[in-house]
């Protein structure tokens, strides 16, 4: 008896097999195989790189790239480049120009709409600021040796001495380029 259960049982195992094979469809695909859209891609911004870099001109970037990235685009530095006077971390903008230094270049603490640079000002043109005498020009020029350029003009807070207050009379005046 117990044969005969146990080849009923198999008979019955095989007839389920085959049944439920033909029933069956392909494989799903997974979801990384499925073809990227338009609407996955990242929205591209373009940003002119001058300066000491191996193509320097107009590169395309992701919108959330950073100069780094767009130096990269441009080629990378260039032997004697000094990445050390821009913010390699900062943010890019569309239309933005990038420009970075040479060896010899002597940087302009001024902005081409006569702001003063942040990141190239010395203590003395920093001063020409309303409500910044010699010490607060020191401790902006240290808080930036420090902590690197700045990568916004917001980041002057961070500066012991600058509150809300005096940023908001020297915002127009200042530029992070």
């Amino acid at each position: 008896m117990r044969g005969a259960g146990v080849g009923i049982m198999l008979v019955g195992l095989g007839a389920g097999l085959i049944l439920g094979a033909q029933g069956r469809v392909g494989p799903i695909p997974h979801p990384s195989s499925t073809p990227v859209t338009m609407a996955d891609e990242s929205a591209k911004v373009s940003v002119h790189v001058a300066g000491w870099v191996v193509s320097p001109g107009v590169v395309t970037v992701a919108d959330d790239a950073i100069v780094a990235d767009a130096v990269a685009a441009a080629g990378g530095l260039r032997s004697g480049a000094r990445s050390d006077l821009i913010n390699l971390a900062a943010n890019v903008s569309v239309g933005e120009q990038i420009v970075v230094p040479g060896p010899d270049d002597e940087l302009n603490a001024r902005t081409s709409d006569g702001a003063i640079s942040l990141n190239r000002a010395s203590a003395a043109d920093l001063e020409s600021l309303p409500g910044v005498g010699p010490v607060l020009a020191e401790r902006i020029e240290a808080f930036r040796e420090a902590n690197g350029p700045f990568g916004e003009v917001e980041d002057l807070l961070q500066v012991p001495g600058i509150g809300e207050a005096k940023l908001a009379s020297m915002r127009d005046l200042v530029r992070v380029p």
